[in-house]
């Protein structure tokens, strides 16, 4: 089966580049550039780039998901003999997955509007919130549903499920900043988690993370960091459909063991806290930066990790990489946790608060190069080749 896995993400990367490079034509005739945002977004000056990469993104997933919908359901001997065993559960949960492809597609259509027409904060959240709490109410997919019994009885379950996928979803959308940033912190995170569902033979989900690293692979090749820029934006329809696939995939993903006596409970659960440690700790400070200066979190800015280091004197390419190496680092110290003891898990834990401390620091402690010298160089580059926001 991991072949299989192999075999899907280059299926996936070979659905999307073509997708991407036909995507910069058309985008180039039709002019569909970056919009200038909504009212209070702040925006550098827009490069002449398409941002409808997320169209390659979403179909990069999605077609090969209804290809396996249509075989199993009409033609079942025509899977390969690798995927047999497969067949009949892939029929048992094809409901779950014709909702999953429905609520991707949500997201998708309305992250193509809103990168033609920018929608405003409070009918974007709410279309956002449709999806989140479809996925616990019909596809049964909530967190900590042994609280059951208890205050609040399932809706707890409900809510903080929702709020995990609106908070995942928002992460990856606020990532889409600078060139290569989003598509490459979501395919080490899927390839974190790709380990963990080989390692518990959940093969579904295996599948749905290697389609969502070839989508992200594909499109990578047009967007990842380089000295003549990006040639293609993946767009919210993009970033939404990245988002809340790896939403749910961690809801979905069986962490705990019980037959192995190496994990626990507590240690295993925390695994997709730590593996996403970098996407939240961006959401969770852009917000709060947002909502400190009177501004609504849905409202663009500059205030992200990637654009405060470069402001630090990083070049765009430094600061996507180190944010790579950051996330790659605390994807392997989710991945150890799994089989950690109480006083290395606590450890792992520490390590991973001393690396965004770090990371904090430097953004926000360490003296800018701007005020160093008054030619401003770490700001000025920046904002001078075009950044974007989110």
């Amino acid at each position: 089966m991991t072949g299989l896995c192999l075999a899907l993400i280059f299926i996936a990367a070979a659905i999307c580049a073509p997708l991407c490079a036909i995507l910069i034509k058309l985008g180039h005739r039709l002019g569909t550039f970056d919009s200038s945002g909504v009212a209070g977004q702040i925006k550098d000056r827009s490069r002449r780039v398409p941002n409808t990469g997320g169209i390659a993104i979403f179909w990069g997933i999605v077609a090969p998901i209804l290809f396996a919908l249509a075989v199993g359901h009409f033609f079942p001997a025509w899977f390969p003999a690798v995927a047999g065993n497969t067949v009949p559960y892939l029929a048992q949960k094809s409901p779950s997955a014709i909702l999953l492809i429905a609520c991707l597609a949500i997201l998708h259509i309305m992250g193509l509007i809103d990168d033609r027409t920018p929608l405003s904060p409070i009918p974007k959240l709410l279309l956002m919130a449709a999806p989140a709490f479809a996925a616990p109410l019909l596809m049964d997919t909530r967190l900590l549903t042994l609280l059951d019994p208890w205050v609040g009885g399932p809706w707890l379950s409900v809510l903080i499920t929702a709020a995990w996928f609106l908070a995942i979803t928002n992460a990856m959308n606020f990532l889409d900043n600078m060139d290569g940033l989003s598509a490459g912190i979501a395919t080490i995170v899927s390839a974190c988690l790709l380990v963990v569902t080989i390692d518990k033979d959940q093969w579904l989900l295996a599948a749905c993370l290697s389609l969502t690293i070839g989508a992200c692979l594909g499109f990578l090749c047009f967007n990842a960091p380089r000295k003549s820029g990006a040639r293609l934006f993946m767009g919210d329809g993009g970033s939404l459909v990245i988002g809340f696939m790896l939403a749910f995939v961690t809801v979905r993903v069986t962490y705990y063991d019980p037959q192995s006596a190496q994990s626990s409970r507590a240690h295993a659960t925390l695994m997709p806290l730590v593996i996403l440690a970098l996407p939240l700790y961006d959401l969770v400070v852009v917000t709060t930066v947002r909502l400190w200066n009177g501004k609504s979190p849905m409202v663009g800015d500059m205030n992200h990790a990637s654009h405060r280091l470069v402001n630090r004197g990083l070049s765009r390419a430094g600061a996507v990489y180190l944010l790579w190496g950051l996330t790659a680092a605390t994807g392997l110290a989710g991945l150890a946790l799994a089989r950690a003891d109480g006083g290395v898990a606590a450890l792992i834990g520490a390590m991973v608060f001393v690396l965004l401390g770090l990371l904090a620091f430097f953004e926000y402690a360490a003296p800018s190069p701007s005020k160093q010298n008054p030619r401003g160089g770490g700001t000025s580059n920046a904002r001078s080749e075009g950044e974007r926001v989110a």
